[in-house]
């Protein structure tokens, strides 16, 4: 049995729904950034598998499109993480509930 495009698909759907569940489900701002950096992960496997699977012109373009992907998911984890240990510093917790910088 080969593995073919829609393996990948399958598991960069399923990769993207548990991003998604944690990043709507968790309350702790870790919890969100790890369901977005799994979604991150989920659409550059997608990306890849189409490169790899899908005739075209330019095949490098998936790769390319990858390399972005990474790039925009480390300055949001290190921008996420520099933004939550301010708020741990001011507020003492990182519970998104209990979060309410824009009060009064």
């Amino acid at each position: 049995m080969e593995v073919q495009l829609g393996h990948y698909l399958t598991v960069g759907v399923l990769l993207f729904s548990i991003g998604l569940y944690l990043a709507l489900a968790k309350r702790n701002v870790v919890g969100i950034l790890m369901g977005i950096e799994l979604m991150f992960n989920a659409v550059s496997l997608t990306l890849i598998a189409f490169s790899r699977f899908v005739e075209s012109p330019q095949p490098i373009a998936g790769h390319v499109f990858v390399v972005f992907v990474i790039t925009v998911a480390a300055a949001e984890a290190a921008v996420a993480l520099a933004l939550a240990m301010v708020v741990y510093r001011n507020r003492g917790t990182i519970d998104i509930d209990q979060i309410n910088l824009l009060r009064w």
